[in-house]
């Protein structure tokens, strides 16, 4: 058996468009399947492209569907100010695994805001958390697809969750069209291998 606890809290962030509720699907339905009990919540403030978007999945979970603040034993961030934006969910003792591609903001593309420096917001992170923090979009690319870049945190989150890593794959290839099955099995084994 593994050391891996039967009971994980996660919260998901990210921008609309970064596929952060097909990463959550796959984690939901592969937590069912091994018969944990899953609770999961999904938060859209503007879920269109370029809003935040946060989901909550509990895994193992009698209670509510979401994470009460600093009970979350993982970030997964999809996006770096959508990090710093979730930290506070974050348990003491979590762990942020985080993509350091930003996605700029309308505010941003327009000269109306600058967007903060992603070396500082790792470092500003890493005061108060261990944080893995990895172009997740570049492995995509080297996988076959930018779009896999969900795919390959899932794969970096699966050393953590308390799911078998087949139970995982296996939802990947079912929930994924069926041309990428290859370049998302590559991306999620990409991102497993980027954690030590």
């Amino acid at each position: 058996m593994s050391s891996k606890a039967s009971k994980f809290d996660l919260v998901i962030s990210g921008v609309g468009g970064q596929g952060a509720i097909l990463a959550s699907d796959i984690i939901g339905k592969s937590a069912v399947l091994e018969n944990y009990n899953v609770r999961a919540a999904e938060t859209h403030g503007m879920a269109q492209r370029g809003g935040s978007v946060v989901n909550h999945v509990r895994i193992g979970c009698d209670l509510g569907s979401m994470i009460p603040l600093k009970g979350a034993d993982c970030l997964l961030a999809l996006e770096p100010v959508e990090a710093l934006r979730y930290i506070d969910s974050l348990a003491d003792d979590g762990v942020v695994i985080m993509n350091t591609e930003a996605v700029h903001p309308v505010t941003v593309t327009t000269g109306k805001a600058e967007y903060p420096d992603v070396e500082s917001i790792v470092a500003e992170l890493r005061k108060t958390h261990r944080v893995i923090a990895f172009n997740a979009t570049e492995k995509a690319a080297e996988a076959g697809s930018r779009q896999a870049m969900n795919v390959v945190l899932v794969g970096a989150v699966s050393n953590f969750l308390p799911i078998k890593t087949e139970t995982l794959l296996e939802r990947v290839k079912e929930m994924v069209p069926p041309k990428t099955i290859d370049t998302n099995v590559k991306a999620f084994e990409m991102g497993r291998s980027m954690v030590e």
